[in-house]
């Protein structure tokens, strides 16, 4: 461990008891597991009264996006972000999909935002509600069957998606491995696998789709051994690690990890009630190595103002962010945070990609200036 420099007027312990008239910017690297500094300003480090060119903070309200496309997997998704990494999308679905689809690229995180019906996969059916991660490996073969309109955010991953070393805190933390679902060929299909006709396999790859024609139904597995299946895991069934005296970085609450990105779930906890100069409010820092996407899902979101279930926030390197005016006083009596949200954190940075356009809330940059 490096023995830190010390100069001016700072705070003894990291987020708590800040100098007076001063603000509290977490300067690092490698998201918070680098070298850091703690810088102690007179004034918000996002005070800023314009912004010019194309590094700005930018939200995006996915309400506003083209809706239903009725069972049509491939046409729903609208790609939000990308980097070479990950995609990110959207999609909604009212209707079973007429084809099953297999991903050759990447492995896929489904987030559902709304809805539930039936994801059917070479090794069996899985029902989904909102709340629900699914992870599908790459190739594996699934269909959509929505029994209400579904809202999917969608995490392509161009490398394998695994869980996080959770060190000294016990393979138990966060969620017991035990709470993980898989499917069963057991538990039936709601696919008519004796239907006559053909069946149709989509393949996306290298941005093409591919039409596969089956004289009978491709999801025909009886049964299955391994160590490689789709994976199931609801919100309810996280436990985040909280602390009733000091902050915890975003770092604490990582649910998913594949390379050079993290997802991280942010959950209705306690707030830092055990000290009264702890700070309750995420602490202003700079975006040095990662971009950073939070996807709302549900709740109040007290950090943010104008912010409602089904937006999504985009707060690229090399411009700060934190909480926005009047947070603080917000949270100064509270107890509690009750938002279920989905973070999605990447050292390569994200382009927006055209489908995101019409979603765009423009003037979010000022909202972190002080209401006159």
């Amino acid at each position: 461990m490096d023995i830190p420099y010390v100069r001016g007027r700072v705070a003894a312990q990291a987020h708590v008891g800040l100098p007076e008239g001063t603000v509290e910017e977490e300067y690092a690297r490698n998201g918070f597991f680098g070298r850091y500094a703690h810088l102690y300003r007179r004034n918000p480090p996002v005070g800023w009264t314009r912004i010019e060119g194309p590094l700005r903070p930018r939200a995006y309200d996915l309400r506003r996006l083209p809706g239903d496309t009725g069972g049509d997997w491939v046409a729903a998704r609208r790609a939000l972000l990308a980097n070479d990494d990950v995609r990110l999308s959207y999609a909604t679905l009212s209707s079973p999909m007429p084809y099953l689809f297999r991903n050759a690229d990447a492995d896929e995180v489904l987030f559902i935002h709304a809805g539930a019906g039936r994801l059917e996969t070479d090794f069996g059916p899985l029902s989904y509600e909102p709340g629900d991660y699914v992870v599908l490996p790459r190739g594996t073969a699934h269909r959509l069957a929505p029994t209400s309109p579904t809202q999917v955010l969608v995490v392509e991953a161009f490398s394998e998606v695994g869980f996080p070393e959770k060190g000294m805190l016990g393979q138990h933390a966060l969620f017991d491995p035990a709470v993980i679902r898989v499917p069963s060929p057991e538990e039936g299909s709601s696919l008519d696998a004796n239907a006559e006709g053909e069946w149709e396999l989509q393949v996306l790859r290298e941005g093409e789709v591919t039409q596969i024609f089956y004289p009978y139904c491709p999801l025909d597995v009886v049964g299955w051994k391994g160590t490689l299946a789709p994976l199931q895991l609801n919100v309810r069934d996280i436990r985040p690690v909280v602390s009733e005296r000091y902050h915890l970085p975003p770092s604490a609450h990582t649910t998913f990890v594949m390379r050079n990105a993290v997802i991280c779930t942010f959950l209705p906890r306690p707030l830092e009630n055990g000290d009264p100069r702890a700070m309750k409010v995420p602490f202003f820092h700079s975006n040095i190595d990662f971009d950073e996407v939070l996807f709302y899902h549900s709740g109040q979101f007290f950090s943010r103002e104008g912010i409602a279930p089904g937006m999504l926030t985009f707060h690229p390197q090399g411009i700060h962010h934190g909480p926005q005016a009047g947070a603080e006083a917000r949270a100064a009596n509270a107890t509690r945070t009750e938002e279920v949200a989905v973070m999605l954190d990447t050292r390569r940075p994200l382009r927006a990609q055209s489908a995101i356009g019409p979603a765009e809330l423009t003037d979010y940059w000022k909202s972190w200036q002080p209401k006159r």
